[in-house]
């Protein structure tokens, strides 16, 4: 890897709470996140306790450690915690979700053209094995107001609709949906909803009691910052005798009755390493102590800065901004001019770009394909450890690559 510019880039004051290789221009924490050292010391910490009396852990404390996991989770996204599990990812939640469904060929699953790809796949294998029929709406991209996703969506429900799978924040192109509006309406015409909230812990305020979406899922180790393998489901309450887990353990036929058979299947799926689920408290307090505003002074901070180096990439680039202000949060792309195919890189498993920017300029940012008209997008992110300095430097090195 080598440097083609003179800039020398000054990191961000809090970069050194994180283990992040400081010769790497990172700004995709949006694709696995990235956690504090911390909070990863925690994590140690947990794990030691496990490993030094496995038996005690497992069987005398756990679930007192989690359920104490749990509570904390649940009054940060707005829910209560018997409706909230934990998962290793909200891929898993959406799967566990769609297995559980008992649908038939005259049912219909919507869902939309900006769908997170593996949730995707899950709907379209749910379908293949019930004879349901996928129905996708296609939301306009570049957009001009949130009306227009509403619209797309509500176009393609019918009496046939059974479910609305739905990003909250999509991951292709960095949207916020206006999800609220899109549960009242899709329930006011008898559809459930499963939110696929991959990015939102973190990045947007959540209370998921007043969304009131049937199933939602989101992950802790995106912009929580939690260690990888947290995630969570929410299931509205008269949901959860039907959503069981993918692995089928010791709680389907627990004769316990203190704890909901919802706890008690998703709570032991077996034997696992649960320190990241225990460490989403530790990560919670962690990013709220870092700035004396807490969480919504972090969230207000991370969105403006990515709001200006969307500016700041467009300028330079020549290109507009594809969406309104209001439907970003820490997440935002940037559409590529016609000739950034051109660029040569070192290999072809990732966009020829994104090589070429990793390569010689050590920059990892992630380059979108899209199937129409902007065909490439830089996606950027923007968390506490990022500073604007270092989007000036993206921005001329994409300029100079596109020469």
């Amino acid at each position: 890897m080598k440097e083609e510019m003179s800039v020398r880039l000054h990191p961000s004051e809090f970069q050194k709470l994180w283990s992040l290789d400081e010769a790497v221009t990172f700004l995709n924490h949006g694709s696995f996140g990235a956690t504090p050292v911390p909070v990863l010391e925690k994590q140690q910490s947990l794990r030691s306790q496990l490993e030094r009396e496995p038996v005690r852990f497992f069987v005398r404390k756990y679930e007192e450690l989690l359920d104490a996991a749990r509570k904390e989770l649940a009054a940060f996204v707005g829910a209560d915690p018997g409706d909230l599990v934990f998962v290793p990812n909200a891929t898993t939640g959406v799967n566990s979700v769609l297995r559980s469904l008992r649908l038939s060929p005259e049912d219909e699953l919507l869902t939309t053209d900006q769908e997170y790809n593996a949730c995707r796949n899950a709907l379209n294998f749910i379908a293949s094995r019930t004879g349901a029929r996928v129905v996708v709406a296609t939301v306009p991209f570049p957009i001009t107001s949130p009306e227009q996703v509403i619209q797309a969506v509500m176009d393609k429900v019918r009496p046939q609709t059974k479910l609305a799978l739905l990003d909250h924040i999509t991951s292709q192109t960095g949207l916020i949906f206006p999800i609220q509006q899109l549960v009242r309406q899709l329930a006011a015409c008898g559809v459930d909803t499963l939110i696929d909230g991959a990015h939102a812990p973190g990045m947007v305020p959540l209370n998921l009691e007043e969304i009131g979406a049937t199933y939602y899922t989101g992950n802790c180790h995106k912009w929580l910052c939690a260690p990888k393998g947290a995630a969570f489901l929410y299931v509205r309450r008269e949901k959860q005798p039907e959503i069981r887990p993918l692995t089928i353990s010791h709680g389907a036929n627990s004769a316990r009755q203190e704890r909901s058979r919802f706890h008690l299947e998703f709570d032991w799926t077996g034997s696992h390493d649960p320190t990241a689920y225990l460490c989403v408290p530790e990560a919670i307090q962690f990013m709220r102590s870092l700035l004396p505003g807490g969480w919504q002074e972090l969230m207000q901070r991370n969105r403006t800065m990515v709001l200006a180096a969307r500016q700041t990439l467009c300028e330079r680039l020549l290109v507009s901004p594809p969406c309104p202000d209001e439907m970003i949060g820490s997440l935002a792309v940037v559409p590529l001019p016609d000739d950034a195919d051109d660029v040569g890189g070192e290999t072809r498993l990732l966009p020829p770009l994104q090589d070429a920017l990793w390569e010689r300029f050590g920059i990892e940012v992630p380059i979108i394909f899209f199937p129409a008209r902007p065909k490439q997008l830089v996606r950027i992110s923007a968390q506490i450890y990022n500073t604007p300095a270092q989007y000036e430097y993206l921005a001329n090195a994409i300029a100079s690559l596109l020469g």
